[in-house]
């Protein structure tokens, strides 16, 4: 049988070429009038995943490192 994706992983998580996961900072959609510019700058980068947590996002996504 195929695996399914489990669809909020797939939301949250990308893959890069070399193999690392991928997300998008948190608190950047609202109340941005109480953060300061420099938090804000900060946010916009993205982030990488450690490499035990890339596990379980890889057999969230049976298909999305390949």
């Amino acid at each position: 049988m195929k695996l399914k994706t489990k669809k909020a992983a797939a939301k949250r998580f990308s893959f890069t070429a070399t193999g690392k996961v991928k997300f998008k900072r948190t608190n950047k959609r609202h109340n941005l009038g109480s953060k300061n510019a420099a938090r804000k700058l900060k946010l916009r980068s993205a982030g990488y995943l450690f490499k035990g947590d890339e596990g379980h996002a890889e057999r969230c996504m049976p298909y999305g490192s390949r």
